[in-house]
């Protein structure tokens, strides 16, 4: 019984403070996509969660060795088009979104590609050349070292 009126106390508890941290349904909001960001051998791949997002919402921008990935992501919901609307419930991520990634400084720039499918975001960023391991033989000079792929 303690335990039923502790867990009760605890939703409206929950709840109060969702509707006095939660704008205005009308608001845009600002929300921070959720990414992984991986090492392979020859790349750095970024993937971006941006469920509901028309790819031409999508910008990337790489300068100086920093990736933007910025958009806006719409409401399912407009009054202007839509007309006067009741909404009991608005809790879907809304509005623009940023995010912006430090990368190391062997990266190619000119090659950078991005794929979206399905609201991921795949943007893949190679290393340069001379970031790319390579296996030194000996009796080389430093001029010809041996590559490996």
């Amino acid at each position: 019984m303690l335990a039923n009126r502790t867990f009760l106390a605890l939703d409206r508890m929950n709840r109060v403070l969702d509707q006095a941290l939660a704008t205005d349904w009308t608001t845009n909001q600002v929300w921070i996509p959720a990414i992984d960001i991986v090492e392979k051998k020859d790349a750095y791949v970024l993937y971006a969660e941006l469920p509901g997002v028309d790819a031409s919402q999508v910008d990337i921008n790489f300068e100086q060795n920093v990736l933007t990935i910025r958009g806006t992501k719409a409401s399912a919901f407009d009054t202007a088009k839509d007309g006067e609307l009741r909404v009991h419930a608005a809790e879907r991520l809304r509005g623009t979104f940023e995010r912006t990634v430090k990368l190391p400084q062997f990266v190619d720039g000119e090659r950078i590609t991005a794929d979206f499918t399905n609201g991921l975001l795949t943007v893949t960023v190679p290393k340069a050349q001379a970031a790319q391991p390579r296996k030194i033989q000996l009796g080389t000079t430093p001029a010809e070292p041996v590559q490996t792929v």
